[in-house]
């Protein structure tokens, strides 16, 4: 049994991380603001399960206030960290950088600073992003791909995170694993997400917005998935390591839009739009590290994910 703090607990990946852990014994200390990036309602029903279990407890804080990042720590003694709290997405990013590096850069430092001073911390794991790779074409992408030319506010920050980890991993000793999301989706996905977007409007009967020419494709990856990857990185610490967590396939723009329409039972009306500032042109995950590390097993694929995630949907609308 361990003591695990994950911020950013009430988000989708949050909430589904802190059921598992809570499963297999853990104890488990969330943090979240709730705040209104989207429904703080549904947030709440995200959590709602977890906060029926003993083993659980939510600190309602803001990861921006470093005073109150210090009392937790000290209150819960954590001996592993998964930071997951941030602002999200690569268009909002550019409609307000400020509060993209006040939130990921200001935030996660006051998270590395309270990690430094944890006296029963083994290690912290770190959520990055895939984002981070920029406009890069050399694809899979590999850990150790440049990155120095992010093309969002957002990727800016999440590859700000990994220099800061590093740093805090050279100087202080601190181990850290950083984790390289791929395009998470499944059930309570955020409603801002092309999947839980597309999905909505088809049933709605609404045009479907196509940026492009709809053969951009994307490294989407199941939450079960992402579930094995994190949970293999709380057990297994690092002195400092990147790993990508995807399923290693791509799945173009237009053939998600058909599939979604498919599984929903509802023809798609797209109405296609120029690509916007930040998208890039393919997203694709070389797992192979996070293979030979982390034992990390993909094993859902883009046909049943979809399956799964509009079957959820649909309860949540019945």
């Amino acid at each position: 049994m361990k003591r695990i703090l994950i911020t950013g607990a009430a988000g989708f990946i949050g909430s589904h991380l802190a059921e598992r852990l809570l499963e297999r014994g853990d104890q488990v200390v969330g943090v979240d603001s709730l705040n209104d990036y989207y429904d703080p309602a549904l947030k709440e029903r995200n959590v709602s399960a977890a906060l029926e279990h003993d083993a659980y407890s939510l600190f309602r804080d803001d990861i921006c206030d470093s005073g109150r990042v210090f009392e937790i720590f000290e209150l819960a003694q954590p001996e592993v960290v998964v930071h997951l709290a941030a602002r999200a997405g690569v268009r909002p990013s550019l409609a307000d950088p400020n509060l993209y590096h006040r939130v990921n850069v200001i935030g996660s430092q006051h998270i590395l600073d309270a990690c430094r001073s944890a006296s029963r911390l083994s290690h912290l794991v770190f959520a990055s992003s895939s984002s981070v790779y920029g406009g890069c074409t050399d694809v899979p992408f590999r850990e150790d791909h440049p990155v120095n030319r992010p093309i969002s506010p957002y990727a800016s920050t999440k590859r700000m995170n990994e220099l800061q980890a590093h740093v805090y991993s050279h100087v202080y000793g601190l181990h850290v694993t950083m984790l390289r999301f791929f395009t998470v989706y499944g059930p309570r996905q955020r409603p801002d997400m092309a999947i839980h977007k597309f999905t909505r409007l088809i049933d709605a009967g609404e045009p479907v917005p196509m940026y492009g020419d709809g053969l951009t494709a994307r490294d989407y990856t199941y939450i079960d998935d992402i579930m094995d990857g994190v949970l293999k990185a709380v057990d297994t610490p690092f002195r400092y390591e990147i790993f990508n967590l995807g399923e290693h396939a791509t799945t173009p723009l237009r053939d998600l839009i058909e599939m979604i329409a498919r599984h929903v039972g509802k023809p798609a009306r797209i109405e296609q739009l120029p690509l916007q500032a930040g998208d890039v042109a393919i997203t694709y995950a070389d797992i192979s590290h996070a293979q030979e590390l982390l034992g990390y097993r993909p094993g859902i694929a883009m046909e049943e994910g979809i399956a799964r995630f509009v079957a959820w949907y649909k309860d949540t609308q019945a």
